[in-house]
């Protein structure tokens, strides 16, 4: 009988010692998550987490891992989204600044009764010009916003390539007449672009427009537009200035401005056409040569490659 109860003895005895020690592991394992989990909140970073646990608290170790690793994704997107907007506030700040000071001073001119009448209808006139500037750079920004944010929805439609770029030569006919440049093509009459036919205007009204800018009376802007299987390809190529070395990387850049733009130039262009042509499936880019011209390069795949 007395064997019997110091054998019970020693395994009360033993049985509390394991549970002292498992509820010490325990709780050396549950300090280290909340050790873990403040590095997380002061450090604002998911660092490695050591697999030292078993057991259920191996399961919940890997829970709150992966849960951190969550929110500090979402986080880092959150993060992302608010420069993305301070940065577009400050752009459009900067570029707003410009034509509000002259409105400002064109109507404090008008409000001068020295004015001559010629005098005063050049001031409504530079005032109508920079309003309308003020107009298409807000209306420019809202869609590239709109693309940035996947709200603007492209359409999908055949339109037949010769008949767009007539409708953009037509546009810009004056322009190329005033700077003694010849605009020419290289398109099938049946060649057709899957893609939205009153953006993909815009696009490449923008792009043939900007080559315009910088080639010299004399000078000559092509388009040539062939269709594969795979994809219809767009090439704008003109005999202008060219593109600086140092410039080529950063022009579709939102409001970049190189070393030969246009002091009128805000520098949204490019970056809106190239925004518009990826919304679509497409690819753009450009080779240029200082003093021989640049090339434009576009591609409308058929079919999704993502």
């Amino acid at each position: 009988m007395m064997f019997l109860i110091t054998v019970l003895v020693l395994c009360i005895i033993i049985l509390v010692v394991y549970i002292l020690i498992k509820t010490r592991a325990y709780n050396k394992q549950i300090d280290f998550l909340i050790d873990y989990v403040t590095k997380v909140q002061d450090k604002n970073s998911v660092p490695k987490i050591e697999e030292q646990a078993e057991g259920r608290i191996r399961i919940l170790q890997s829970e709150i891992y992966k849960l951190s690793t969550a929110l500090h994704e979402q986080y880092s997107r959150e993060s992302e989204k608010n420069r993305y907007f301070a940065d577009m506030l400050s752009d459009i700040s900067h570029q707003l600044k410009t034509p509000l000071t002259a409105i400002t001073i064109m109507t404090d001119l008008l409000k001068s009764d020295s004015l001559t009448e010629r005098e005063r209808r050049q001031s409504i006139h530079r005032i109508n010009s920079q309003t309308d500037r003020i107009t298409w750079l807000v209306r420019t920004l809202l869609t590239v916003a709109q693309l940035d944010a996947g709200v603007l929805v492209l359409k999908r439609e055949n339109v037949n390539a010769e008949e767009l770029i007539d409708e953009i030569f037509e546009a810009l006919a004056v322009l190329a007449d005033v700077r003694g440049v010849e605009l020419t093509k290289e398109i099938n009459e049946k060649t057709e672009l899957i893609c939205d036919r009153h953006w993909t205007y815009e696009a490449l009204s923008n792009i043939i427009k900007n080559c315009l800018e910088h080639t010299d009376d004399g000078g000559t802007i092509i388009v040539k537009i062939n269709r594969s299987n795979i994809s219809t390809d767009i090439i704008i190529s003109d005999t202008g200035e060219g593109i600086s070395t140092a410039d080529l990387p950063y022009i579709f850049d939102r409001f970049y401005r190189g070393q030969n733009t246009d002091p009128n130039s805000i520098g949204i262009g490019l970056a809106l056409s190239k925004q518009i042509i990826l919304n679509q499936n497409g690819m753009i880019g450009v080779t240029s040569e200082k003093g021989k011209g640049s090339e434009f390069s576009i591609r409308f795949y058929h079919h999704r490659t993502i």
